[in-house]
């Protein structure tokens, strides 16, 4: 008896995660019934191309061919004009990528990314998704390392093609007037319209790490091993099949491309711009009646930082999800956007090599504003010690995750710390009597000042919660007295708001003797890079001067 129950369990645990799967996906519109010829074609194509790219396109030309698949500045391609285009796309392309090398993609948010990732799929060839801020060194670094062939970049980058390395094949995506250069929308037009042959190998996806701290590595993102990963993230942020998705956040990083394949799984139609200007996403909301949007916390800032009388002439209320990820969402950020928009706020925390690790939802942000939410279904979190044990609840310890997702090593062979099959996301955090996750920050950016431990997050949020504050950045420092000290950076909605000793002051009753900073910058702005993340060594510089 006891061992029927023990294999009843079992099966119920391997059984269970399916069902949830398969639950989520038709709560949410994924999955629902078909006409038999609809099914048999979906079939063909899942054995065709597996959990790729294509597939998504695929089925949404069988499903909802006229649906816009992605608007642009240019207009509007539905899903059934897309999967055309990619198999042109691809039947142009063979014959240009050297065998054994990868396309690499220099393009902001178009259709021109998307159909190159999605032809490359088809294809079998590995695509590097390059990061627009690249200097040049950095990107002909980058381009050798990764064994790029081919080069997929928009016209306003060409600048850097005579420094790059010699016999590097490029073909322009986004380009405004005439060119001489061959182009994407010239090779669809003159290649066949013939389904190329099935791939022998899967096409991988190749991130590039933030690189705010040196040269960006490359991650190679895995494929999905099925639709669980998907259902993992709509069991926590309810997007719905045929969302109206505002991609914000760059394709080129972990965040946009997370958006573009959720759209695909979700039948989406993807508003992109190639910009972000936080006025014009608001007019893009609206004309194209977006329900949701991906954006990084800077995005949403800027949005804020409109006049009032500017924000509130756009009409969202359709815009019911909005999900940030791709840097820390500072606790006052979240409650004045929900204060703003109300509770449509979302936030993933999660890195290019471990994916998603929690998501807070806008009760939990509500609750408790700096939160990371909790895991969703199918990710393990745990806060460890440096002994590699399980700290105390609500005690402070390095974060460990497993998921679907995790990455499979950077492309330089290392890979991060993994304990008991969780890999480290480089972070400390601590997990509340609620369950839910906080984040304090990265590892190395802790100091010891004075003998004690302190965390820059605390005094940066501290910071922005003045009310004359716009966004603060905190770092720390070499110090001949105490080892080290904090020093603030900080962009205030009004120059003279606040001068050092004023913002000292009103954080002496919310900051340690150690968390107060010594050297407080004020800036017109905070240096980032491409996708909003503050670079330290910049920081540095400016302190310097």
């Amino acid at each position: 008896m006891s061992t029927l129950r023990q294999r009843s369990a079992a099966l119920l645990r391997r059984v269970t995660p399916g069902l949830h799967t398969v639950f989520v996906l038709a709560r949410q519109g994924v999955i629902r019934p078909l006409r038999p010829d609809k099914l048999l074609r979906i079939i063909l194509a899942w054995r065709r191309w597996g959990i790729t790219p294509p597939l998504g396109f695929a089925v949404g030309a069988v499903r909802h061919p006229d649906r816009p698949a992605v608007i642009d500045e240019r207009g509007a391609l539905s899903y059934a004009e897309l999967a055309q285009r990619t198999t042109r796309l691809a039947n142009g392309l063979r014959d240009r990528i050297p065998r054994g090398t990868r396309i690499g993609v220099l393009c902001r948010n178009h259709h021109g990314p998307v159909e190159t990732i999605v032809a490359a799929a088809k294809l079998g060839v590995d695509v590097v998704l390059l990061n627009t801020g690249l200097s040049t060194q950095q990107l002909n670094d980058v381009i050798t390392e990764q064994r790029v062939g081919l080069l997929v970049l928009d016209a306003e980058f060409r600048t850097h093609l005579p420094d790059l390395p010699e016999g590097i094949d490029a073909v322009l995506a986004w380009t405004d007037g005439t060119t001489r250069h061959d182009t994407l929308e010239n090779l669809i037009a003159i290649s066949s319209a013939q389904r190329p042959t099935r791939p022998t190998r899967q096409s991988r996806m190749i991130v590039l790490t933030s690189g705010t701290t040196g040269t960006p590595k490359g991650a190679r993102r895995p494929d999905p091993p099925g639709l669980a990963p998907a259902a993992s993230i709509l069991s926590r942020v309810p997007l719905r099949s045929g969302e109206r998705l505002l991609v914000s956040a760059p394709l080129f990083h972990t965040w946009g491309l997370a958006a573009f394949q959720l759209g695909a799984v979700l039948g989406a139609t993807q508003v992109m711009r190639r910009k972000f200007d936080p006025e014009q996403a608001l007019s893009a909301a609206q004309r194209n009646q977006c329900t949701s949007m991906f954006a990084v916390p800077v995005m949403l800032q800027r949005i804020l930082d409109l006049p009032e009388q500017i924000r509130t002439k756009y009409d969202h209320s359709a815009l019911r999800i909005v999900v940030s990820s791709g840097s820390a969402l500072p606790a006052d950020l979240a409650t004045r956007f929900q204060h703003a928009f109300g509770p449509v706020l979302f936030n993933l925390y999660g890195s290019t090599e471990v994916s998603w690790v929690s998501i807070a939802t806008p009760q939990d942000l509500r609750a408790a504003p700096g939160t990371a939410g909790r895991p969703p279904r199918g990710t393990t979190v745990r806060i460890l010690g440096d002994d590699g044990t399980p700290v105390r609840r609500g005690a402070t310890g390095r974060i460990f995750v497993g998921n679907d997702m995790v990455f499979e090593g950077y492309t330089n062979g290392s890979s991060r710390e993994s304990r008991d099959g969780l890999m480290s996301t480089g972070d400390l955090g601590r997990i509340d009597a609620a369950g839910r996750l906080f984040v304090v920050g990265r590892e190395d950016d802790m100091i010891i000042s004075g003998g004690e431990n302190v965390y820059p997050k605390e005094t940066e949020d501290a910071i922005a919660r003045l009310p004359e504050v716009s966004e603060a950045a905190v770092i720390g420092v070499d110090d001949a007295d105490f080892g080290q000290r904090l020093a603030a950076f900080v962009v205030l909605h009004e120059e003279g708001g606040l001068d050092t000793e004023r913002l000292r002051e009103r954080l002496r009753d919310r900051l340690s003797k150690f968390a107060m900073p010594r050297d407080v910058v004020f800036l017109d702005e905070l240096p980032r890079n491409a996708t909003g993340k503050v670079v330290p060594r910049e920081l540095l510089d400016r302190l310097r001067s």
